[in-house]
């Protein structure tokens, strides 16, 4: 994971503004262990009247950008909706996906964590608990072991962080608990 990826995207976001929380593998290695990624999972609050100002943002020669239609559409879809923004020089790809009223989702954006990745370079990022229940739902969804490897990597190294009651409470909310007990 090289920070400046992850920055020079974020910084655009914040300048727009957008409230925003980095979630996915990232936070899993955030929190837990390195490993290769591909592309940066962002949980967005994007109303409809910030699509022209983010399509300038994320002008054609830097980003592939979706058309304004098509963030419109993806928006309105809420909770179900997703794009990606590609970072034409380096080929980093970030997963974009609007909040509408997913409980699990406002909890982690209500509960986000500010962290320093560099020095004086900080980002919003999702709170372990959100990134491990996500985690299962996608074990549970597609049942591939990365998520629960991401996991056990999150517990073995911000296990002494991470609010046991919270995740119980989702598990038993969501219906999780046969994917948990596989942790």
């Amino acid at each position: 994971m090289e920070p400046q990826r992850l920055l020079k995207f974020l910084r655009l976001i914040e300048q727009i503004p957008l409230q925003y929380m980095v979630t996915g593998s990232i936070a899993a290695i955030l929190y837990g262990k390195p490993r290769l990624t591909h592309d940066m999972d962002v949980v967005l609050i994007f109303p409809l009247q910030k699509i022209p100002v983010f399509c300038q943002h994320f002008n054609t020669t830097e980003f592939y950008c979706p058309p304004s239609e098509t963030i419109q559409e993806e928006i309105k879809r809420g909770d179900q909706g997703h794009m990606n923004i590609i970072d034409n020089t380096s080929g980093f790809k970030i997963d974009l996906y609007p909040f509408k009223s997913d409980s699990l989702v406002q909890w982690g954006l209500e509960n986000r964590k500010k962290i320093e990745i560099l020095p004086d370079e900080s980002i919003w990022l999702a709170p372990p608990e959100y990134v491990i229940l996500k985690k299962l739902v996608y074990y549970k969804e597609g049942e591939s072991e990365k998520h629960l490897e991401d996991i056990r990597a999150i517990l073995e190294v911000s296990g002494q962080t991470i609010d046991q009651a919270t995740i119980k409470s989702w598990i038993s909310k969501l219906k999780l608990e046969e994917c948990w007990e596989k942790i």
